[in-house]
């Protein structure tokens, strides 16, 4: 469904990301675990459209999207949800969710989409005419996820989904990502808590300053000698 072909990328003239490949099969939760500032959210933004490679390609269902704009891109079916939520905070929770259908025309497709939302995140209805602003950070996540959503999006890619949240709402958080990803959305997840990430994923990818240096399916990553110290605390 996409793939990532030896994409470099750069912030001026500092290398972000060397020779990254990646690649995700439809249906599938792919998981990218990394340290802060190893390239996770560069690479992510790549795909959406708002950075361009200045090396490489972007394969979505085998057509280039490399340097396409961002809202071609969710055209096209692909939703971010970016690291720290960026709901509209003077804007109610049903208006956030409104923005996140604004490239669709299907009035009835719409409205059917918002009870699918309501149904996920029934605490997104409880609070419908709420302004997001005084939304608790869990809440503003399920919002997040919630208008990404509502673009119907074929690839849903959700950066750091659970931070900030407590225990027990991470838990809600990733039990939502598989419910969606049962119901016929691709998933690419990056994700600091990685076996949490693993433990919900097919398959992974770790990325360290700006390389892919380990990838395998879920279960050869837990096992992986060098990814428990890294990453799974040493045990």
């Amino acid at each position: 469904m996409l793939e990532v072909k030896n994409i470099d990328v750069y912030y001026g003239n500092i290398q972000a990301l060397k020779s990254v490949s990646i690649e995700i099969k439809q249906g599938e939760i792919v998981t990218l675990i990394g340290a802060n500032g190893a390239g996770k959210s560069t690479l992510l933004k790549s795909i959406s459209g708002l950075l361009k490679p200045k090396k490489g390609d972007i394969l979505y269902e085998n057509q280039s999207i490399s340097g396409k704009a961002a809202q071609t891109i969710v055209k096209q079916g692909i939703s971010h949800v970016p690291e720290g939520r960026r709901v509209f905070a003077n804007m109610s929770v049903e208006e956030n969710l409104e923005l996140g259908a604004f490239i669709r025309t299907d009035k009835a497709g719409i409205r059917d989409d918002f009870e699918k939302v309501f149904q996920l995140f029934p605490r997104l209805k409880e609070r419908a005419k709420q302004q997001s602003g005084t939304l608790s950070g869990g809440e503003q996540q399920m919002l997040a996820m919630g208008r990404a959503l509502m673009a119907r999006p074929r690839l849903l890619i959700l950066d750091e989904p659970s931070m900030g949240l407590a225990p027990l709402l991470v838990k809600t958080i990733f039990k939502i990502i598989q419910e969606i990803n049962q119901s016929g959305t691709t998933i690419l997840l990056v994700e600091q808590n990685a076996n949490m990430a693993l433990s919900i994923a097919d398959r992974a990818y770790v990325i360290e300053t700006g390389q892919i240096v380990l990838s395998g399916s879920s279960d050869e990553l837990t096992a992986s000698d060098q990814l428990k110290n890294a990453y799974l605390g040493g045990h």
